[in-house]
């Protein structure tokens, strides 16, 4: 019944009737078919990635950059935020207030999101977002299947004048990962003991499989302590920052191997059924029971 929810992608507007502010009850299989526009194919073969074709090289290593409003960091209040302890990202939803990291990032009390976070910064660009509920596949560990299924969502409560994060950010869009084999950018904050520019960096991969799981891996140097859940995006925009997200950076081993690779290569869940799964808990808030 849910087969064509998970088929296509999110369209960039909520039409009317499709949930949004103030809207009680479950949202419906039927209501996501609306909501979601037709599917759009990354065509990896010539290396475009983005609306016109637009050509985007392999990075092979991160670099710092400004950042984009619809990534930041996740702390908890009462800390220096300069103690992020992971990246998060706005991923379009109904309500408009619904992110998205690793399953192994965990959320706990007085968790916040802080989208491009700026280091040192009076007043944060686009504000300080407290988390209200967490939605994570209770069977995900960070070793064996139960890897696979390591990311995890939450919703943000409205600012001080009623928005959601979505209308202030922006948000990606949630899609099927395509194949194991994608050009993705891939945006995330190394925390501050191992990038002292406490900055956002960025990447363009190409991806594999990891053998063994239904996971992707990439080779990019610098996604280091604090990247976990840095979206995997095809089809990202300069002009807006967003892209169809195929991943967050997690899965085996909390998202990449022991040793000399440990910053070099990085994993990443496949989006399959059950992260959509997980993602009508989260819009509908509903424990997830598996």
């Amino acid at each position: 019944m849910l087969a064509g929810l998970y088929v296509v992608a999110l369209a960039a507007a909520v039409p009317r009737g499709a949930g949004g502010h103030g809207r009680g009850g479950n949202w419906s299989s039927a209501e996501a078919r609306r909501f979601w526009g037709p599917t759009r194919t990354a065509d990896t073969a010539d290396g475009a990635d983005g609306a016109g074709g637009e050509v985007r090289r392999i990075s092979g290593s991160a670099r710092h950059f400004d950042g984009v409003p619809s990534v930041g960091v996740l702390f908890y209040a009462g800390e220096d935020m300069k103690d992020h302890h992971c990246t998060a990202s706005v991923v379009h939803s109904p309500k408009g207030n619904l992110i998205v990291t690793a399953g192994h990032c965990g959320f706990g009390e007085g968790a916040s999101f802080v989208p491009d976070y700026r280091q040192g910064a009076g007043s944060q660009p686009y504000g300080v977002w407290t988390v209200d509920r967490a939605f994570a596949d209770p069977r995900r560990d960070d070793y064996g299947d139960g890897s696979d299924l390591d990311f995890a969502f939450a919703t943000v409560r409205p600012d001080g004048r009623g928005r959601q994060i979505e209308r202030v950010t922006g948000a990606n869009r949630l899609v099927r990962t395509p194949g194991f084999t994608d050009l993705v950018t891939v945006i995330g904050y190394p925390s501050a003991d191992s990038d002292p520019a406490d900055q956002a960096v960025r990447c363009t991969a190409l991806t594999a499989r990891l053998e063994g799981h239904n996971q992707l891996k990439m080779r990019c140097d610098g996604f280091t302590s604090g990247t976990s859940g840095s979206p995997w995006l095809l089809h990202f925009s300069e002009k807006t920052g967003t892209g169809d997200l195929v991943g967050v950076l997690g899965g085996l081993n909390g998202g990449g191997p022991d040793g000399d690779d440990a910053d070099r290569v990085s994993y990443s869940p496949v989006n399959d059924d059950e992260i959509f799964k997980l993602y009508l808990d989260a819009i509908n808030g509903r424990e997830p029971r598996r």
